[in-house]
């Protein structure tokens, strides 16, 4: 199980949250521990994480910053699929996480460029 250290556990409007089953993931290859539904980027940020993505051209390191979905700072790689965004993508028990450089790699499986 996860420890709870630096996760929100109880709040002040909410009260006591309810326990969730814990679940397994990697990040950049690296075993990571998670809560059953929470986001990605809060099981990293809980793990010590903070960089989830570099910028294209500068390289700059980002992480989470709106945490809605709004913004493209918190960009990762999941099970090869670039530019999924970890503040609002629910954590799975064996999904790969990755930091994204840049835009990512676009995966284009069972598809060509059009010719002509």
């Amino acid at each position: 199980m996860p420890s709870n250290a630096a996760r929100i556990v109880e709040h002040a409007a909410l009260g006591n949250l309810p326990a969730r089953p814990g679940v397994s993931f990697l990040y950049d290859g690296e075993p990571v521990q998670g809560h059953e539904g929470e986001p990605i980027a809060a099981a990293l940020l809980a793990a010590g994480f903070r960089v989830f993505r570099t910028m294209p051209r500068s390289g700059d390191a980002r992480g989470g910053y709106c945490m809605v979905g709004r913004c493209a700072d918190c960009l990762v790689v999941v099970d090869g699929v670039p530019n999924v965004p970890a503040c609002v993508t629910p954590v799975a028990s064996g999904i790969a996480v990755q930091t994204q450089h840049g835009r990512g790699e676009a995966e284009w499986a069972g598809f060509s460029e059009p010719s002509g």
